[in-house]
């Protein structure tokens, strides 16, 4: 065949990795700037490798979503997330081209016959289910399964209530140190709430909790963390320190344990339930409780789009009854009233005006 004199799809994507690892560096998580390197060495370069970035277009970018399909593994076709985000990676290694003066124009790369999406709300307890599970963690942290475990069961039970009560990610939950928590009065409502400084996926945001949240907190500030593996120490604790994580450690298995025994693994949909879950039990709770939407996107650190359609499509207290069910007042007959019992107008009535 022809010798390629144009820059391949390989070299791009090569240049691609390595400007975006330096210029992202503290503003993008390893994990993030991983995906892109994984998609590409998995799916993208093995099928656009070869190819001249002007091969590239909405033909062969649907060849590749054909071919995604048709060998998967799996025996079910690719997410349709998977490959939105596999397309994203495609699209920066394109605009990465057009930046080098590779590649002249963009092309398009939205999926043909594309049906709006089933909006599928996020996976979150309902008031009966949410005090359910924090029944149950309150009996687990009293008794639990292996006395060896009892520190880990009460930072469980802390852990739930915590983020039920402030819409934290896990990972925002996961950075966070007790000097950026702060137990403050409300002037509005003068209870005591937490102020906390969020480190997370939106960069550095600010959260005021609930009424719920300090108790929990004040519980996980103070409980000895017991030393684990010196027997010289066992049965000692040791003291919380400003620097110190509010949650040390992951309570992961324990927390699905508790979900798989107690029937709140899955939702009515099938969907799992994770510890991203109370944090969608925060905000549709404050929904049903009436709280401004706005204020609310803010609180979380999220856009009011995101509430709207995750979220509040699926609670039944955003529906104004009063608003759906309200009817126009019937307007009374204007017309002439005829006298009762009175004959049909005379032939002359009918008669139009006589032409002259």
């Amino acid at each position: 065949g022809l010798l390629k004199t144009e820059t391949t799809f390989a070299e791009a994507a090569k240049k691609f990795e390595q400007e975006y690892a330096a210029i992202t560096e503290g503003e993008r998580s390893p994990k993030w700037v991983e995906g892109h390197s994984i998609r590409l060495r998995l799916h993208l370069a093995p099928f656009f490798g070869k190819m001249g970035l002007s091969e590239i277009n909405a033909g062969t970018v649907q060849d590749y979503r054909v071919h995604r399909i048709a060998t998967s593994t799996t025996g079910r076709a690719p997410a349709r997330s998977t490959l939105h985000d596999e397309v994203g990676t495609l699209r920066q290694v394109l605009k990465t081209a057009i930046r080098h003066k590779w590649l002249q124009h963009l092309p398009d790369l939205s999926p043909p016959y594309k049906t709006q999406g089933k909006i599928v709300h996020r996976p979150w307890f309902s008031p009966a289910e949410y005090k359910q599970l924090y029944e149950a963690t309150r009996q687990n942290a009293k008794e639990p399964k292996n006395p060896h475990f009892r520190w880990e069961a009460e930072q469980l039970h802390d852990f739930v209530l915590f983020m039920a009560n402030t819409g934290l990610r896990p990972d925002e939950a996961k950075q966070l140190q007790h000097r950026d928590v702060s137990i403050v009065v409300d002037a509005d409502t003068r209870e005591r709430i937490l102020e906390i400084e969020v480190r997370g996926k939106r960069g550095i945001g600010w959260c005021k909790s609930m009424v719920g949240a300090v108790k929990p907190y004040e519980r996980l500030r103070d409980r000895l963390r017991p030393v684990r593996g010196d027997k010289d120490k066992a049965g000692e604790g040791v003291k919380t320190k400003p620097t110190d994580p509010v949650f040390p450690s992951s309570y992961l298995k324990m927390f699905n344990n508790l979900l798989d025994d107690q029937n709140l693994k899955l939702d009515r949909d099938g969907k799992p339930r994770t510890a991203y879950s109370l944090r969608h039990t925060y905000i549709c709770l404050r929904l049903m409780e009436g709280a401004d939407v706005y204020a609310i996107a803010k609180n979380c650190r999220t856009s009011v789009e995101m509430i709207e359609k995750f979220y509040a499509a699926h609670i039944k207290t955003t529906l104004d009854a009063s608003a759906i069910n309200s009817r126009k007042p019937k307007q009374a007959y204007r017309g002439r009233r005829v006298p009762k019992g009175a004959g049909a107008p005379s032939y002359r009535e009918h008669r139009g005006p006589t032409a002259r």
